[in-house]
């Protein structure tokens, strides 16, 4: 075995860094991937855009811009569907019960809150969100660390 091969959530974390590419948002662009933990094969992907027919922002039409809102704050004053809820969204919960989910970034408390609702076994991420609300509510469901990556860790405390 090459020692260049990548490990498996180098691997997952590439893909959806790729899915992000996707991203019809202007201001950040979200990829995530869920895998089940067992086989590692993957079950979707999803990125972050505007609903379904609606036309894609601009920086004329996005009313975060428009009016000045900054990261992390009043998200529902985006048209974005999340990375995150467009997996839920195809593939339903029972699904992704004890999946491991990648995403570029830590999910919003929106977010977080259908994840975790699914029976996560684990969220891998990359790059932090400002949102103390979201890690205030993983914190609550299980164990944060980081990996030999730098990757974010969030697997669930056993019942």
């Amino acid at each position: 075995m090459s020692d260049t091969r990548l490990s498996w959530d180098v691997y997952f974390m590439h893909l959806a860094e790729e899915v992000a590419g996707r991203s019809t948002c202007l201001r950040r662009h979200v990829g995530a991937v869920a895998v089940d933990s067992k086989t590692r094969r993957i079950l979707g992907t999803g990125y972050n855009g505007n609903i379904p027919q609606f036309d894609h922002c601009t920086k004329d039409s996005c009313v975060r811009i428009k009016e000045n809102i900054p990261s992390g704050q009043q998200l529902d004053r985006c048209m974005a569907v999340h990375a995150e809820q467009n997996i839920v969204l195809t593939l339903g919960i029972d699904k992704l019960q004890d999946t491991t989910f990648y995403c570029t970034h830590r999910p919003c408390t929106t977010c977080i809150k259908l994840l975790l609702s699914c029976g996560l076994r684990k969220i891998i991420w990359k790059h932090d969100y400002p949102d103390l609300l979201s890690m205030s509510i993983m914190q609550q469901y299980g164990t944060i660390s980081i990996d030999e990556n730098g990757f974010h860790v969030l697997t669930k405390t056993p019942v």
